[in-house]
C-alpha cells in the first residue's frame, strides 16, 4: 500500500512541476513557435512604441517585440555591459553620437543590404544631413527613427522694439540686435541673447558655421585653435565681455520665467521645448515668441548650420533573427506610423513625407525645425566625441566667458585636452596603417 502512495504522489510532484513549468511559460508572454524581437529603448519613447509595436504583433502574428525601457542616464552603461556580457539586445534606439562607438566596438550590424531590397526606406526620404550621422565610412549603421536640430527661439515683441520685425538672419544682425536690446534695458541687469556656458551646442554650431574642423588628421587631433574656430569663438566672447549675455548661467535657474521676464531675448535650443514653452509661459505671452532657423555666417546663406541630432534604429550583430528585426524597423519607418509615433511622443518624424501631417504642417513653432532640418550636418564620428563636448568644450567655453584666459589660449589649452583624449585613436589608426 505505501508503495502505491509513493507511486501516487510522484505522479501529482510530477504533474504540479509540469503545470508550475505552464504557468511560468505562459506568464513569460512568450510562444516558443514565435520569433522574439528584443527592442531596447530610452526614455518616454519607450512607453510609447510599445503601442505601435502591438500593432506589428497583430500584422506578423508569427513575430513577437519584447521592449524594454531603459532611462538615458543609464542607457550608454547598459548597452556596454551587454556587449561585455554578450547579452545585447536585436535592435536598439540609438542615439546618433554613439552610433560610432558601437560601430569601434564592431557589435553593429551593416544595413547596406537590408536597404538595397527595401521599398519603404530609401535614402530620398530623408534629411540629407540626418541621413548622413549614420554611415561610418561607405556602411549605414542606423535608420534615422526621430530627428532633432537646435533653432533659435526668440521674443518677438521685444526684437520689434529694437527695429526688427523679422529674426537676425546673419551673425551681424544677431549681435546688432543684442546692442539694441542691451540699450533699451539701459540700467536694468538684463540680456540680449542667452548662451550658457554648460551647453556646448552653440560653439560647436557657430564654429561650424564659419567653416571650421572641428577635428583634423583623420579625426585625431583637435583643431579647434584654427582661425575658422577661433573667429567663432572671439564673436560669442563679444557677447559676455560686452555684457548682451548672462556669464553665469547659474542665474537663469528657470529658463521659461526668465524668458518671460525678458532676462534674455533670444536663445538656441532644441523641438523639446517647443510644448515646455506653450506650456510653462504666462498666456499673455503666447503671442509674444517665435523660433525662427539659425542665424547664418556673413558668407552663407539663410539658414545658417546646425546640428543633425535624434535617435536612429540600429541592429546588433548578434541579432538572430535578422529579416524579422528588419521588418519591425521597416514597420516603424513607414510614414504612418512615423505620424502616430509623433502623435504620441512629439518626436519629430525622420521621415521628410510625415510632415505633411496637419498637425506637424500647421504648428508654427514646427515650421523652422522643418526649415532648419534642411541645412544640418553630423558631428564628427568618432567615440570619443561626447567627452570631449560635454566636458572639454564646455569647460573652456566657462574660462573664455569669464576672462580666465584669452579666447586664443582657451582654444590652445582645449585643443591640448582634446588630443590627449583622442591618444587611443592615434594608436589603432596606425597599427591600421602598419598593417597595410
Amino acid at each position: 500500500m505505501s508503495k502505491v502512495k509513493n507511486i501516487f504522489l510522484q505522479l501529482v510532484l510530477y504533474f504540479i512541476i509540469l503545470s508550475s513549468a505552464f504557468i511560468e511559460l505562459s506568464c513569460s508572454g512568450h510562444s516558443s513557435n514565435k520569433i522574439l524581437i528584443n527592442f531596447w529603448s530610452m526614455g518616454a519613447e519607450a512607453e510609447h512604441v510599445q503601442k505601435l509595436t502591438k500593432e506589428f504583433e497583430k500584422l506578423n502574428p508569427n513575430i513577437e517585440v519584447k521592449v524594454q525601457a531603459m532611462p538615458w542616464t543609464a542607457a550608454h552603461e547598459k548597452l556596454i555591459t551587454a556587449y561585455a556580457s554578450e547579452t545585447t539586445p536585436d535592435i536598439v534606439q540609438m542615439g546618433n553620437t554613439w552610433i560610432p562607438e558601437f560601430v569601434a566596438l564592431n557589435s553593429l550590424d551593416s544595413l547596406n543590404s537590408f536597404i538595397d531590397n527595401s521599398k519603404v526606406v530609401q535614402s530620398q526620404n530623408y534629411f540629407p544631413g540626418i541621413w548622413k550621422t549614420n554611415f561610418i565610412g561607405k556602411k549605414l549603421y542606423g535608420i534615422p527613427w526621430y530627428v532633432d536640430t537646435r533653432v533659435l527661439f526668440y521674443r518677438s515683441d521685444i526684437l520689434k522694439k529694437v527695429g526688427y520685425p523679422e529674426p537676425p538672419k546673419n551673425w551681424n544682425e544677431l549681435y546688432d540686435a543684442s546692442k539694441k536690446i542691451r540699450k533699451l534695458y539701459g540700467s536694468e541687469q538684463k540680456y540680449a541673447f542667452f548662451i550658457p556656458t554648460n551647453e556646448w551646442a552653440p560653439f560647436i554650431i557657430f564654429g561650424m558655421q564659419a567653416g571650421a574642423d572641428l577635428l583634423k588628421d583623420d579625426n585625431s587631433y583637435g583643431n579647434f585653435s584654427d582661425s575658422k574656430f577661433e573667429t567663432a569663438f572671439e564673436y560669442l566672447m563679444k557677447f559676455y565681455k560686452e555684457k548682451l549675455a548672462p556669464i553665469d548661467w547659474m542665474q537663469v535657474s528657470n529658463v521659461f520665467q526668465a524668458f518671460a521676464s525678458g532676462f534674455f531675448a533670444m536663445y538656441i535650443t532644441g523641438p523639446w521645448n517647443v510644448a515646455e514653452f506653450k506650456n510653462r509661459l504666462p498666456k499673455n505671452l503666447q503671442n509674444d515668441w517665435m523660433t525662427a532657423p539659425l542665424p547664418a555666417y556673413d558668407d552663407q546663406k539663410y539658414p545658417g548650420l546646425s546640428l543633425a541630432g535624434g535617435s536612429s534604429l540600429s541592429m546588433f550583430k548578434s541579432c538572430k533573427h535578422k529579416n524579422a528585426a528588419w521588418k519591425l524597423i521597416e514597420f516603424l519607418s513607414e510614414k504612418e506610423n512615423q505620424i502616430e509615433f509623433y502623435h504620441l511622443s512629439t518626436d519629430l518624424p525622420a521621415v521628410i513625407d510625415a510632415w505633411q501631417d496637419s498637425t506637424l504642417k500647421n504648428d508654427k513653432y514646427l515650421k523652422a525645425f522643418y526649415e532648419q532640418l534642411q541645412n544640418v550636418i553630423p558631428m564628427p564620428k568618432v567615440p570619443e566625441w561626447e567627452q570631449i563636448v560635454s566636458a572639454k568644450v564646455q569647460q573652456y567655453a566657462e574660462y573664455g566667458a569669464r576672462g580666465k584666459v584669452s579666447p586664443e589660449k582657451a582654444l590652445k589649452m582645449l585643443d591640448q585636452d582634446v588630443d590627449k583624449i583622442l591618444e587611443k585613436r592615434r594608436w589603432i589608426l596606425n597599427k591600421e596603417k602598419k598593417q597595410i
